[in-house]
């Protein structure tokens, strides 16, 4: 109960300090703020820097014929500029009013293409530059914006008369004032730690005292040392902030040598811890783990920044900061989430899969977790963040966290994870020919009384994974049947695995081209279960899942085993 009022307390706190910095940006948003965000027009842009996110000249085509394939959405304007639609989609707007779509027309490299990446950034300025309102002018939409019409001068500004010239400019200068007095309003994550870089991309790109370009430099060390932890993941545990924030950080590196300035020590450290972290997440055929918000992976992506990771060494298999364990031997990759929630204030994306794993063979993933459908509808999220849609168990058909469902709060801070684990312990147990750890988490005991233990153990090449998951009251005392000690352990299945029965009642888990794994268990017969699956890349798909289910007053802990009966080929490890 103690720990209960302490989460409740923290909470309320939150959205004290949540309210009052959302009267503070409205009110740098309102009329009497406004006139500082007016000032000098830089008289050009000094250098364009690079973009390293991925660009297609078919999306420059869509957009010329006014068909805009945004976040995972098709809106077509019908002759309209897309600023002037009602559009109810909101990830959509975001997408829309940050620019990164410039991109695509740069790779297109015609006139064409740069006349109407013109058109469409004058219709903004026309339409939304001097009226600071709504999603256009969200702090983390606007830093997006900033870094893509830096990115994207070249093409914006080809062939561009004075009064357009004069017009982005002016325009520039005003947003990159407006972010500057917001950035420290910003909730606290990924969205603040990108105002930052986008303020650091300002004082390089443009004509700026060099005193803009100490403080953003200062600023933007400071939020990165907070921000990436020791390992090289983010506080939010969620691992495609990692490649988001790369994808913003290289380029900046870039543009500080192109500039001849040094960059800070915080950001050649961040880069250098984040790359082998991007590394560690993913699995051998290119995508990253699903936790904690993760959903599908454009493999291409990722292979797009970890081209600029010179070690490329093998990836790290303990990463204790960020909570996360790798086993990886014979072509076989193991990812297990053995850490505790992310803070309340950067919970919003964050699961309640404690001791999860993921499991892949070669480049086909065999166990894996939900993960959530990016594009999706909102109210399948809720779904995707419980214990259940995770490879790990379950107790009494609960989740080992749980989720605000207040309106106040989640108008606030979105919808926090505000219960959970609060002491994860665990241990490597690496051995010659063994890779493995033993973890342990009190998510359940508030409520049920029982302690979570996994030991999951790679060996003989990669071609066993053995597990075991047991339930034990704290300090050792027998576990009664209460009634309230059903135990659920699920293991997800990919849903390109086909999932049969042999001639010894044993599960076959096969996929075409790929490794063949039989699951067993010794204590519990195993069951399958109708399952979801919503990382896919077109959509949630239907899968199933193996259930090891027994009361834990019974069973008080359960073996199973993954065992490879024929390799398909040699695949690559790393």
């Amino acid at each position: 109960m103690a720990i209960a009022a302490g989460n409740t307390t923290r909470l309320w706190t939150l959205v004290v300090r949540e309210f009052w910095r959302k009267t503070r940006r409205r009110l740098r948003a309102g009329p009497i703020y406004r006139w500082r965000y007016s000032g000098r027009t830089p008289e050009r842009v000094l250098i364009a820097p690079p973009d390293l996110r991925l660009a297609d000249t078919q999306i420059a085509l869509e957009i010329y014929y006014g068909r805009f394939p945004l976040s995972g959405h098709m809106v077509e304007t019908g002759g309209k500029s897309p600023f002037q639609l009602d559009v109810p989609n909101y990830g959509w707007q975001r997408t829309l009013h940050g620019f990164r779509w410039l991109r695509h027309m740069r790779a297109a490299g015609t006139e064409l293409a740069a006349a109407n990446a013109r058109a469409l950034v004058s219709d903004w300025i026309t339409m939304h530059g001097s009226h600071i309102s709504g999603v256009a002018w969200e702090p983390g939409t606007t830093a997006k914006r900033i870094i893509a019409w830096l990115q994207h001068s070249s093409v914006v500004l080809q062939g561009a008369e004075f009064p357009f010239y004069r017009a982005f400019l002016k325009s520039l200068a005003m947003q990159i004032r407006y972010l500057r007095s917001m950035a420290r309003e910003m909730p606290d994550g990924k969205d603040r730690l990108r105002a930052r870089i986008a303020l650091a991309f300002a004082a390089l790109s443009l004509p700026a005292p060099a005193s803009a370009l100490r403080n953003a430099t200062r600023n933007l060390a400071e939020e990165l040392d907070r921000q990436i932890l020791p390992d090289g993941g983010h506080i939010s545990r969620n691992p495609m902030a990692v490649l988001e924030i790369l994808a913003d950080l290289l380029p900046l590196r870039q543009t500080y040598a192109n500039q001849a300035e040094a960059p800070p020590q915080a950001l050649i450290g961040a880069i250098d811890r984040m790359l082998p972290a991007l590394r560690f997440f993913r699995h051998q055929d290119g995508s990253l783990a699903r936790f904690n918000g993760m959903g599908a992976t454009i493999h291409d992506r990722v292979a797009s920044v970890l081209h600029h990771d010179d070690t490329a060494g093998a990836p790290l298999l303990h990463a204790p900061h960020s909570g996360y364990e790798r086993l990886c031997m014979g072509g076989v990759t193991v990812i297990a989430d053995t850490g505790p929630p992310p803070p309340v204030d950067l919970s919003n994306a964050a699961h309640a899969g404690c001791l999860a794993f993921e499991m892949s063979s070669g480049r086909q993933h065999y166990i894996v977790n939900a993960g959530i459908d990016t594009y999706g509808a909102a109210e399948f999220r809720p779904l995707a963040r419980a214990t259940a849609a995770h490879s790990t168990a379950t107790i009494n058909d609960t989740s080992s966290a749980r989720f605000s469902h207040s309106l106040r709060i989640n108008d606030l801070l979105g919808s926090p994870l505000i219960g959970g684990p609060q002491h994860v312990q665990c241990k490597r147990i690496d051995q010659k020919g063994t890779q493995g750890f033993v973890a342990r988490h009190d998510g359940y005991v508030a409520r049920f009384g029982f302690l979570h233990e996994r030991e999951l153990k790679l060996s003989t090449d990669g071609n066993v994974l053995a597990g075991r998951d047991k339930f034990q009251r704290p300090g050792g005392a027998p576990a009664r049947n209460s009634g309230r000690d059903f135990v659920a352990v699920r293991f997800h299945i990919h849903p390109d695995i086909n999932l049969l029965l042999d001639e010894h009642d044993r599960l076959v888990l096969m996929a075409p081209h790929a490794d063949t794994w039989v699951f067993t268990a010794t204590e519990v017969v195993p069951e399958v279960e109708e399952s979801i699956y919503f990382a896919g890349l077109g959509g949630p798909r239907r899968t199933r899942q193996i259930v090891l289910a027994f009361k834990a007053s019974e069973v008080g802990e359960v073996h199973w085993q993954l065992t490879r009966t024929t390799i398909a080929g040699p695949s690559e490890q790393g």
